[in-house]
């Protein structure tokens, strides 16, 4: 009981002592909980809200069947709807309509709506009661309640869609009352949309829905076999990976982001505790002397520390869960990522993850204060009675084989591949290397003032400093390692940013060589030029050069997210003109060429000079793999061919978009204004090369904007951790100070040692956190960004940004010294060394 009521003593006179260092610590280990609760409530919400969303589209089906393309041919529908084992089946013509005036498209599912209503009833529209038949009227459209407020319309509302190059006017017969929430989606009859947007013969799947009895994974391995590579068979759980994978990565590095801030409170904590066990050595070993025990000693200081990080776990997971509210609220749970579009999650409090991060922060905590309560339970009370024995209590700092070890095992494990797709090893080496940097301080900073104090000084201050920090250099590490952990993580994140941004603009570069471009839509597959438009477009006076592109989705992986398949004219002699092509083969003259992305050669194993196997159009066509290129739009994988080759193979002359070089004194303008007077003029889109850069570079800003913003708190934990180091550190040396003053060093001069020691301390933080931050940015940039997102980039050093933060660095650090050396010197020198007599 009286071992309770001590330990409660002890450790709220701690904190009504230094009320301000305590409030630091469990704000910081406060805000990484909070940062990495309120991500991971963002993200769960966003993607179940979103695959519950893809799930509801197949309804009630055992399984579906699908081309490895967008749409196939509808003569496979009586086959299967005959086939053993198949009670019903269900055909189904998907699109994404595209909505004029509009930057996202519309989803249409085309239904059998006699069929459907067995399998997925709630996509079943309700008509008026006057207009019991408008569910099979070619002109009747049926909208969800978040479809009909994004576009707003009503019922009995006419609703623009584009079909090719011509504008359809289809009526709002209804709403489709069962949709989820946020759920932007629309039905009509299936013959209707196959005649309304030129598919007839088309269907983007079929449901089935199997007899009863029949086994699943038999009945799907004799069809897909059966099927002989023509269609893919899939189930339910091939969706729920195919959604999973699309966000994985991202989801995953802005969790580990958010932890970045949680680590920078653990070793908050660390220094907090370090130095208030420092500062009470001889209080610790009096209370030894009257009978407590090492064991209870080290229950006090773990108890201290526990309490910081129970406190800010707590504070945390009520904070993290705020920020999600509000975020979801106003900015919805697309995090920046562009991959959980059209809908509107709500935020659900999950017991078991904030359990997680909870325990997370708590043991951050306890592993901050880990060693301060080890070496307060192992000092000999005769030795720490005695004044000056500060710097023996971090003696076991200094041993540099540890984090010899750290830094060594970390390097070794930049050289393991992924797991799961995800770069653990990665992360695992920039917290080592971390670690071991930190660690690294104490016998590195020695060296240096030793090295420095070499040289006898006329300048007392500067003796002095170099004086004191080359007999405390474990003390001087505490200082040191502040610094180097924020600065050296701002240093990374901001490399990998702007190396990916200057990465991304000299590939923009690169592939828009045209002055023009023409889109047939913003977004959407049911806009398109036919070969008339293209004639049309190419013969326009002030055009001197038409290229065509074809884009469409090929899936080669009923597990994966779709790949992209681009058609445009590309000279197989020289391919770099038009690709960023990372390497390249020479191909067999009568072989059919294709140029796959860097996604490619790590999610499919494709190499240079590869023969592979391409499903397009139900025939599955032997190519060659004749090169690799970069490309940062398409995350899952891009295959490039050549235009003749693709019209050839799928007989598809319909084509997306078009490069226009224009004849010498036509401007960009002149070339809009005489396309626009065309037939289908006003259906186009257009934009010139900088205009598409600049809006490139808006989007990429937008989707790392999660990113700068945990940049930036991490930068402002550092300052506050500077802060709050030097600040400890200088109030615990009032004895010193009285000393020095007692010897006739003046109070100024005493200032001027406490800023000349923040100033040498932090460059030499800031100086190691740059060699530091640049090795962990080569890994990010070398080993997890392309392990994540399976591209590569150049290395870019954003010096202004680095200079500037590193200017504060040094400011904050001299300010504290300053502020805190006032405050230190405000007492009287007699009484402040009155201890030691």
């Amino acid at each position: 009981m009286r071992v309770n009521l001590l330990s409660r003593w002890l450790l709220l006179g701690e904190w009504r002592a230094y009320p301000l260092r305590a409030m630091v610590a469990i704000g910081a280990i406060a805000l990484g909980v909070a940062l990495g609760f309120a991500i991971h409530l963002i993200n769960a919400a966003a993607f179940n809200e979103f695959s519950a969303a893809v799930k509801s589209l197949s309804g009630q089906s055992d399984m579906e069947v699908r081309s490895t393309q967008t749409t196939f041919d509808e003569r496979f529908y009586p086959l299967l709807a005959q086939h053993e084992g198949v009670a019903l089946a269900s055909p189904i013509l998907e699109l994404d309509a595209v909505v004029p005036g509009e930057r996202s498209p519309l989803k249409i599912l085309g239904l059998d709506i006699f069929r459907a209503a067995l399998i997925a009833p709630d996509f079943i529209g309700i008509p008026a009661e006057d207009k019991p038949f408008d569910t099979l009227a070619d002109n009747a459209i049926f909208l969800s309640p978040a479809a009909m407020e994004w576009l707003k319309v009503g019922q009995g509302d006419l609703l623009p869609l584009r079909a090719g190059t011509q504008t359809i006017a289809l009526r709002v017969a209804g709403s489709l009352v069962h949709a989820r929430a946020g759920q932007r989606i629309a039905v009509m009859d299936i013959g209707a949309a196959q005649w309304r947007f030129n598919r007839i013969g088309q269907l983007s799947r079929i449901e089935l829905k199997l007899t009863e009895g029949v086994n699943r994974d038999a009945f799907r391995a004799a069809l897909a076999q059966e099927m002989q590579g023509q269609l893919m068979v899939t189930q339910t759980q091939d969706q729920e990976a195919r959604t999973a994978k699309m966000s994985l990565a991202y989801r995953v590095n802005l969790n580990v982001l958010a932890l970045v801030a949680l680590f920078t409170g653990a070793f908050l904590v660390f220094s907090t505790q370090a130095l208030s066990v420092i500062r009470r050595r001889s209080q610790f070993a009096l209370l030894r002397v009257v009978g407590l025990t090492r064991a209870q000693l080290l229950r006090q200081v773990l108890l201290e520390g526990a309490a910081l990080g129970v406190l800010g776990s707590l504070c945390g997971i009520a904070a993290g869960y705020a920020m999600a509210a509000v975020a979801l609220h106003f900015f919805g749970g697309d995090l920046g990522g562009g991959y959980f579009p059209g809908v509107k999650p709500t935020v659900h409090f999950t017991p078991i993850a904030a359990g997680v991060f909870c325990l997370l922060g708590s043991v951050a905590a306890l592993l901050g204060c880990a060693a301060p309560a080890w070496e307060a339970a192992r000092a000999q009370p005769a030795q720490a009675l005695k004044s000056g024995s500060e710097e023996g209590a971090l003696a076991k700092l200094a041993n540099p084989w540890p984090a010899v070890a750290a830094l060594a095992l970390g390097a070794l494990l930049t050289q393991s591949p992924p797991v799961g797709g995800l770069p653990i090893f990665g992360y695992a080496a920039v917290a080592l290397l971390l670690i071991g940097a930190i660690a690294l301080m104490p016998r590195l900073s020695a060296s240096i003032f030793r090295l420095a104090n070499l040289k006898p000084m006329s300048n007392p201050v500067a003796a002095l400093t170099l004086a004191r920090l080359a007999n405390v250099p474990n003390q001087a590490s505490i200082a040191l390692g502040g610094v180097l952990s924020s600065f050296s993580l701002m240093v990374a994140m901001a490399i990998m940013v702007a190396s990916f941004r200057v990465s991304v603009d000299e590939w923009l570069t690169h592939v828009l060589p045209a002055d023009l471009y023409v889109r047939s839509a913003l977004s959407g597959n049911t806009g398109s030029l036919d070969t008339e438009a293209q004639t049309a477009i190419a013969t326009a006076p002030g055009i001197a050069r038409a290229d065509f592109l074809r884009q469409s989705q090929l899936t080669l992986d009923p597990g994966r997210p779709g790949v992209a398949l681009i058609a445009r004219p590309i000279d197989v002699r020289d391919p770099g003109k038009i690709l960023p092509l990372v390497s390249r083969a020479l191909v067999p003259q009568n072989a059919l060429p294709i140029w796959v992305s860097e996604a490619m050669v790590d999610l499919y194993g494709y190499s240079v000079g590869m023969h592979v196997r391409l499903p397009i159009y139900g025939q599955v066509r032997d190519a060659v793999v004749a090169g690799v290129w970069r490309d940062y739009a398409r995350q899952f994988g891009a295959i490039q061919m050549r235009l003749a080759d693709y019209q050839a193979l799928s007989g598809d002359k319909e084509i997306n978009d078009a490069a226009l070089w224009l004849q010498p004194g036509v401007t960009p303008a002149q070339a809009i204004a005489t396309l626009k007077k065309l037939p289908f003029g006003t259906a186009l889109e257009f934009a010139e090369p900088g205009d598409i850069r600049a809006t490139s570079l808006k989007i990429f800003d937008r989707s790392f904007v999660v990113t700068y913003l945990l940049e930036a708190i991490a930068i402002v934990i550092g300052l506050f951790g500077v802060a709050a180091t030097f600040s400890a550190q200088t109030l615990a040396r009032a004895k010193e100070f009285g000393m020095l003053r007692h010897i006739g060093v003046t109070r100024r001069q005493i200032i001027a040692i406490l800023a000349l020691e923040g100033c040498l301390l932090t460059v030499i933080g800031i100086t190691v956190g740059f060699v530091l931050g640049w090795v962990i940015s080569l890994i990010l940039v070398f080993i997890v960004n392309p392990q994540s997102f399976h591209w590569t980039m150049q290395l870019h050093l954003p010096w202004g940004l680095l200079a500037s933060v590193a200017a504060a660095l040094l400011v904050s650090a001299a300010l504290t010294a300053l502020v805190s050396g006032r405050y230190a010197l405000s007492g009287n020198a007699i009484r402040a060394v009155s201890e030691d007599w």
